[in-house]
C-alpha cells in the first residue's frame, strides 16, 4: 500500500525536502542513535525554515515519537482543500482541537510557497459552476494568472506563488493581500469573505509581531495533535522513510 508521501496531495512535495531530513536524521543518529524521533526532527526543521525565512523562531517540545501507520488514503480527509469553504475549514480544524483564531493564523503559512494550477483554475473561469470567474479575485491577478493557466491543457508544472508580494519571505503580507483581492486559493480569500474570520485578517494584516506570536502558539498546538510516545502506540526510526 501506498505512504502518506505517495499521496495524490503529496505528489508535489520537494524531494529536496525529504534528503533533507534524511541527512538530518543521518547525522543525529550518528552522534546519539536511537534517542531523536523523525516526528521531532521535522517539527524543528519546519521551525528553523520560517526563521530563516524572516519569520518568528519559538520552541519546539521534543519526546515525540513516530507513528506505525503511514496510509496514502488518509491523507486527504486530514488536510484542507483549496476550494473549501471556512465551514468545511473549520470542522476539520475543530476535528483536531483546532479553533477559528487557529485556522487564520496557520493559513498564514501562505505567506510562503506555491500551489500548480490544478488548485485554483476553476476560480479564473468557472467559480463553483458559475461559468464566471471568482468575483473575489482582483481584475490584474485574474489576467496574469490567466496567461499561465488556461482553463484546459495547460502546462501542469506551472505554479503561482500564495503570496504574490513577498512570495519569498516569512511576513503578513499574506493577510493584506486578502484585503486586496490577491488570495490565491478560495480556501485563503474565503478567510476575509467570511464575518467570522474577517476581523481576524484585518487585526493580523496591521501587526507583523502580532502574527509572529500567534503563529508560534498556535504551532506549538498543531505539534501536540495525536502525538505517540512509548512503543505501544510508536517507535523511532532509524530511517525516516522505511519503518524499523
Amino acid at each position: 500500500m501506498l505512504a502518506e508521501r505517495d499521496a495524490v496531495d503529496n505528489k508535489d512535495l520537494r524531494e529536496e525536502g525529504f534528503e533533507t531530513i534524511r541527512k538530518a536524521k543521518a547525522l543525529v543518529e550518528n552522534k546519539c542513535p536511537g534517542v531523536v524521533s523523525c516526528a521531532d526532527i521535522l517539527a524543528i526543521a519546519a521551525r528553523d525554515y520560517v526563521h530563516l525565512a524572516g519569520g518568528p523562531s519559538y520552541q519546539v517540545k521534543k519526546g515525540k515519537w513516530d507513528g506505525k501507520i503511514s496510509l496514502a488514503t488518509r491523507v486527504s480527509s486530514n488536510i484542507p482543500q483549496a476550494n473549501f469553504t471556512v465551514d468545511q475549514l473549520l470542522k476539520l480544524f475543530n476535528s483536531k482541537g483546532l479553533g477559528l483564531e487557529d485556522l487564520v493564523v496557520l493559513s498564514g503559512a501562505h505567506t510562503l510557497g506555491f500551489a500548480h494550477c490544478q488548485h485554483f483554475v476553476s476560480r479564473l473561469y468557472d467559480f463553483r459552476g458559475s461559468k464566471q470567474p471568482d468575483p473575489a479575485i482582483d481584475p490584474k491577478l485574474l489576467k496574469a494568472l490567466r496567461m499561465y493557466c488556461p482553463h484546459f491543457g495547460g502546462n501542469v508544472d506551472i505554479v503561482a506563488p500564495f503570496d504574490v508580494t513577498t512570495p519569498f519571505s516569512f511576513d503578513h503580507a499574506y493577510y493584506g493581500n486578502l484585503e486586496s483581492k490577491l488570495g490565491l486559493l478560495a480556501s485563503d480569500q474565503a478567510l476575509y469573505l467570511d464575518p467570522r474570520t474577517k476581523p481576524l485578517v484585518q487585526s493580523l494584516a496591521k501587526d507583523k509581531q502580532k502574527f509572529f506570536q500567534a503563529f508560534a502558539i498556535a504551532m506549538e498546538k498543531m505539534g501536540s495533535i495525536g502525538v505517540k510516545r512509548g512503543k505501544k502506540h510508536g517507535e523511532k526510526r532509524k530511517d525516516c522513510s522505511m519503518h524499523i
